[in-house]
């Protein structure tokens, strides 16, 4: 009976490190991935603002006629 309350006793202890172990990759993967949308954010403000001044540019050349 001693040895099986040792057995369960790992375990429960082998359990709750890896229950530690993977709270703590789950909030790094959380900071990870808010850090990635934060770049991609800021990635498409970037192209949104070269989309824009290019069109500014486009709309200032003269048309050309064939």
């Amino acid at each position: 009976m001693l040895g099986e309350l040792n057995i369960l006793e790992n375990k429960l202890a082998q359990l709750v490190a890896q229950t530690k172990r993977i709270r703590a990759e789950n909030h790094q993967l959380r900071q990870d991935l808010a850090e990635a949308l934060s770049h991609a954010r800021q990635s498409d403000d970037k192209i949104n603002n070269a989309k824009y001044r290019l069109e500014n540019i486009l709309a200032k050349l003269p048309d050309e006629q064939i």
